[in-house]
């Protein structure tokens, strides 16, 4: 038995001598020849192979199943796993070659070995049992070649899944993975307590990019099992961000301009929201101190606006929503403009609804969303401290809340500058805050008078509305002298402003004393006091008439 090469074995193709190749293009591949001539063709897709019988049934229990009746000389296999390809290797297989068994083809051999029942049944030492060593021996042990070896049978189904290959990439990914936290957690408190500084530490999810090869029902698969065998959350976290920016390919835009400026088909746009809707089953549990960042939340919810085929809300986009109130305290401004759905017959520019949903799951964090912590601080206080007090000093609910009165106002700023809004809409943002939430009322105030600037034919009734949203005792004294001068403003709201700055300035006089008391008394006839004189009258008259 010798061997030829490519050219040399053409002129036998025509008379069914030898071993005939697959019909697409290859390079210095050799075959043996055997001086009998080929008595069985073996079809497989759209090649052709010219081989012998004996050392086909030798090997193969499907094959030696199909020519049970010896006239049989032609036979189709058109659902064999890997296609010509696969089975080209395992035809060499069965003609005593060596071939190589490696990272890229295992998979294919492995199912086609499966498929062709090349097990020890039919003889020892056979391409199955040669498979699974490789398995056992090079790729279970192996995360990053567990994930190699797992894309590659995503075109092996159903083939793969019957022979628990996929289950057992699947196990041996999560187990490594898994493996490597505990080892690494060792390590940390090896030398923590042996004094000695620790060494450079290989990030726990360096494997989690490789997973952006998989597709999606493989990936949220191989997510589940991580996830149930106690990878840490934030690991996981960083994982599907990973895997959502490479499937997404840049289209997660975080500016609302630009996504407007895209224009995507129905195809492409089903493709991305069953990633995010995929994604957003995988996040970790959410509570307040949440691994997944604000931003990534924020994007998702873009995503799955800009990708709905109706504006009503679903279970996913509800559930990102509840995710953003739960931490929206770290939240900025960008993370809360969203941009209204392209579906929908509201022509703002901003989806208001959601916000108003937002803001008050982050509102109603004591009735719905505390019972852990409140658990945990029953071992320590009365069940009657449970709700903090916002009006508390220094606690971290008051600290919370602050921030997020501050990002409300710069909301409402921003949107205020879209003429489409409407005045009940503002309103309801603006009146949805607590009134202890506001320390100070310089940042609606400024929101207030954007809109009224952009909207100036509202009518009298809807300002005045408006600015009864403003506590004008909350004012600084430099937002009370622009209401005093703001010709947007009604009569009503500058006497307002300018009694309680009256009031103000008469108790600060009030309670200086010494120097202090000389040195504001010398600017009384600025804000005169209130006096049966009627200065205090006089002077808010003279403000009015210049206006």
């Amino acid at each position: 038995m010798g061997l030829v090469t490519v050219g040399e074995l053409k002129p036998a193709f025509t008379g069914k001598r030898g071993f005939r190749l697959n019909s697409s293009i290859r390079h210095a591949s050799e075959w043996p020849i055997s001086d009998v001539s080929s008595d069985l063709t073996v079809q497989v897709g759209s090649s052709s192979f010219c081989l012998h019988k004996f050392p086909l049934v030798s090997r193969s229990g499907k094959i030696r199943k199909l020519l049970a009746d010896p006239k049989i000389c032609n036979i189709c296999l058109s659902n064999a796993p890997g296609g010509s390809e696969a089975f080209e290797l395992a035809a060499k297989f069965c003609y005593g070659i060596n071939i190589e068994i490696n990272l890229l083809n295992i998979a294919k051999l492995r199912c086609a070995s499966h498929y062709l029942e090349m097990t020890e049944d039919f003889s020892e030492d056979n391409l199955a049992t040669k498979t699974e060593h490789f398995l056992k021996e090079t790729i279970f042990p192996s995360i990053s070649n567990s994930i190699i070896v797992l894309h590659h049978c995503e075109t092996l189904i159903p083939v793969s899944e019957d022979l628990n290959l996929v289950n057992r990439l699947i196990i041996a990914i999560a187990n490594n993975a898994c493996k490597e936290q505990l080892t690494s957690g060792l390590l940390k408190l090896d030398y923590t307590f042996s004094g000695t500084n620790i060494e450079p530490e290989t990030p726990l999810d360096w494997w989690g990019k490789s997973l952006a090869i998989l597709n999606l029902d493989f990936f949220q698969t191989v997510v589940s099992a991580v996830k149930s065998k106690g990878l840490r959350q934030d690991v996981i976290s960083k994982i599907l961000i990973s895997y959502t920016n490479k499937s997404l390919q840049g289209l997660m835009v975080r500016d609302p301009k630009l996504e407007k400026d895209r224009v995507l088909d129905v195809e492409c746009k089903k493709k991305q929201r069953l990633i995010v809707e995929t994604i957003v089953r995988l996040l970790p549990t959410q509570g307040r101190r949440s691994s997944v960042p604000m931003a990534f939340l924020s994007s998702l919810l873009k995503m799955v606006i800009a990708t709905s085929s109706s504006p009503s809300s679903g279970s996913c986009r509800s559930d990102l929503e509840r995710r953003i109130g739960l931490q929206l305290d770290q939240a900025i401004l960008e993370d809360v403009l969203i941009p209204i759905n392209p579906n929908g017959i509201n022509s703002t520019m901003y989806d208001i609804d959601s916000i108003l949903r937002i803001f008050s799951i982050f509102l109603n964090l004591d009735e719905d969303d505390d019972e852990e912590e409140q658990h945990h601080h029953r071992q320590f206080r009365d069940e009657t401290e449970m709700i903090y007090d916002f009006d508390s000093p220094g606690s971290p609910k008051q600290s919370s809340i602050l921030k997020v009165s501050k990002l409300m106002d710069n909301y409402l700023a921003e949107i205020a500058m879209d003429p489409n809004l409407t005045t009940s809409k503002f309103i309801a943002l603006a009146e949805l805050l607590p009134d202890h939430a506001r320390i100070i009322s310089d940042g609606l105030y400024r929101a207030v008078d954007i809109y009224l600037k952009v909207h100036p034919n509202i009518k009298d009734s809807e300002r005045y509305r408006l600015c009864k949203t403003i506590d004008s005792q909350k004012l600084s004294q430099e937002a009370c002298s622009h209401a005093a001068q703001n010709e947007r403003l009604p009569v009503q709201m500058a006497v307002q402003v300018l009694y309680f700055e009256q009031i103000r300035l008469r108790n600060a006089m009030s309670s200086s004393i010494g120097p202090t008391q000389f040195l504001f008394s010398s600017n009384c006839h600025q804000f005169p006091q209130r006096s049966g004189s009627g200065a205090v009258e006089r002077y808010l008259q003279e403000i009015i008439m210049r206006r």
